[in-house]
């Protein structure tokens, strides 16, 4: 049975603390809330779940908790709002830099689009002998 909790099928052979968040929105620590308050085991695997926990599960995600949809939505029109006002962080969104203040000189592959320039001593070699 695969269970579907906010229109995303998390899987069936893991522990229900890890397999919740696979729900954008939810990490590691609001999963052990949402399984406190469901009053559901974290170590349990989601094939073991019954109906019951998982509606339980469901009802406290969907009323309590912002995620997928939403809270994509949410975190686009606050970057759309970034940019629309052009300030330091916009500008580093539309130009595709990272945001949070880190160092470009390195380190910064990953948001530059893992731009790789191998380092060459600079000496031409001939093409043929003379």
């Amino acid at each position: 049975m695969a269970v579907r909790i906010s229109g995303v099928t998390i899987p069936n052979d893991k522990r229900v603390e890890v397999a919740l968040t696979y729900i954008f929105g939810i990490g590691r620590n609001t999963a052990n809330k949402i399984l406190n308050q469901a009053q559901v085991n974290k170590d349990t695997r989601v094939n073991k779940l019954n109906e019951e926990e998982v509606n339980k599960l469901r009802g406290i995600i969907e009323k309590q908790y912002r995620v997928e949809g939403d809270l994509r939505r949410d975190v686009m029109s606050n970057i759309k709002r970034l940019k629309d006002i052009g300030c330091y962080r916009g500008q580093r969104h539309s130009k595709g830099l990272p945001v949070q203040g880190q160092r470009t000189k390195t380190n910064s592959r990953t948001v530059r689009g893992n731009v790789r320039k191998t380092a060459t001593s600079g000496k031409k070699i001939s093409a043929q002998k003379t």
